[in-house]
């Protein structure tokens, strides 16, 4: 017999309350006065119904670098983020270049049971942008690729990118881009600006990501395939893929949460916790970012979770290694910065959080509304909790997140994966 669970009194979506009874792997009713004698109640009076988040951009760093992160730490992340399914990134060791690197990590994710793990394939083998690799072989694997990146390196060659986004729109493929200028970013520290210039570190210009976006979106528009740019931080980036939607061209953009929240000022204390790529920027780019998110220029919020060692973020800052955590705290932040702001409202962060990402890379069963027949994937968000972030209490193996201490809204307090609880309480179950 398939377990039934009831929801009573949700704020679907942040609406009125409502029961959702979930009976097996699916959602069966969604109404008022629900009853089901035989069901496991969740009362859930107040508290906002989401659909299950999906993350376009997480490092997993399974299979080789285990230390940092393994695909069960961070699925157990996910879960206790909200999420229901990530995107894994190809810069493993092996890197995820091949069919049989991309079926590893698939099948990892399909054993740790707490949300789906969709493996990106690399774009070039060995991440080295010389020459493609075996993107065919990789979405005709059990994994399935749609997705495929470089990230971590920008596919820097016009040609090999020309052809990367010819090869992936025979099958509806996308080539996610970590759009980086090599030459221009040699030796940066940081954003390039007035604060870099004060502190006398190396700076990371934005037109070294902008002239990669406009580079790529006119050769996706050439080639009539479909471009995604990773971790967008620039304001001119921003109007680029503005420009490039106004022309009808299939151009989609993410944004991460510290990109939505803090900038470069928090560098002056030289903690290597905020060294991250692309760098943080300016306000006004954290305001233009925002904003694109909320008229839908910016599709979608990815956290790009980039889990480190102690010892790799325990150091100077030159020597640090760049990027932070970010699968469970990312609704958090887009709840302060978005929802508490007035620029989104919960039917929205929906919409950015679950169905875009879940629809960009071509996840079928997430996403989807909350409604009868559905899949019963869903997250229960405490909206009204108020708390201090404790990284000692993350279920990632890292602790590198920049948000220690800091006061954040929101608490995941369930989450169920078709059906199957994963979160229960704000606790894995």
């Amino acid at each position: 017999m398939a377990t039934k669970t009831l929801i009573t009194s949700a704020r679907v979506l942040g609406g009125e309350e409502q029961d959702v009874l979930l009976e097996g792997e699916t959602i069966a009713e969604v109404g008022t006065g629900l009853e089901a004698p035989d069901a496991e109640v969740v009362d859930a009076a107040g508290a906002v119904l989401l659909p299950g988040l999906v993350d376009l951009h997480t490092h997993l760093r399974e299979p080789g670098r285990e230390d940092s992160e393994t695909v069960l730490t961070g699925t157990r992340a996910a879960a206790s983020g909200g999420y229901t399914a990530v995107h894994a990134m190809a810069n493993t060791f092996p890197v995820a270049d091949s069919a049989g690197v991309v079926e590893q990590v698939w099948r990892l994710g399909r054993e740790s049971g707490y949300c789906d793990v969709q493996p990106v394939g690399a774009v070039t083998v060995g991440l080295e942008g010389r020459q493609l690799a075996e993107l065919g072989a990789m979405h005709d694997s059990a994994a399935g690729v749609r997705v495929f990146s470089d990230d971590g390196k920008c596919v820097d060659d016009a040609v090999i990118m020309r052809r990367a986004l010819e090869y992936v729109k025979a099958f509806d493929g996308v080539v996610a881009q970590h759009a980086q200028e090599p030459r221009l970013t040699q030796g940066a520290q940081m954003n390039e600006g007035a604060v870099s210039a004060e502190l006398g570190l190396g700076g990371w210009p934005a037109v070294a990501e902008e002239s990669i976006v406009a580079r790529d979106v006119l050769l996706a528009a050439h080639v009539g395939s479909r471009l995604h740019v990773c971790h967008l931080s620039t304001a001119g980036s921003v109007e680029i893929v503005r420009w490039a939607k106004s022309k009808g061209w299939d151009v989609t953009a993410e944004v991460t949460p510290h990109h939505l929240l803090l900038t470069d000022d928090s560098v002056r204390s030289f903690d290597p916790v905020y060294k991250v790529n692309p760098p943080l920027r300016t306000e006004a780019d954290v305001m233009a970012l925002r904003e694109a998110l909320a008229d839908g220029t910016i599709d979608c919020v990815a956290t790009d979770h980039a889990p480190h060692p102690h010892e790799d973020k325990d150091c100077e800052w030159g020597a640090a290694a760049m990027g932070m955590l970010g699968l469970e705290t990312a609704l958090s932040v887009v709840q302060h910065t978005m929802v508490e702001t007035g620029l989104l409202d919960w039917r929205q962060v929906a919409e950015r959080m679950s169905h875009r990402p879940a629809e960009i890379g071509r996840l079928d069963g997430h996403g989807r509304p909350i409604a009868a027949g559905e899949p019963a994937n869903l997250v229960l968000l405490d909206a009204a909790y108020r708390g201090e972030v404790d990284p000692e209490g993350f279920a990632s193996r890292s602790r590198n997140t920049p948000y220690r201490s800091l006061e954040l809204p929101g608490r995941v307090t369930h989450c169920w994966l078709r059906g199957r609880t994963t979160v229960v309480d704000g606790k894995l179950a």
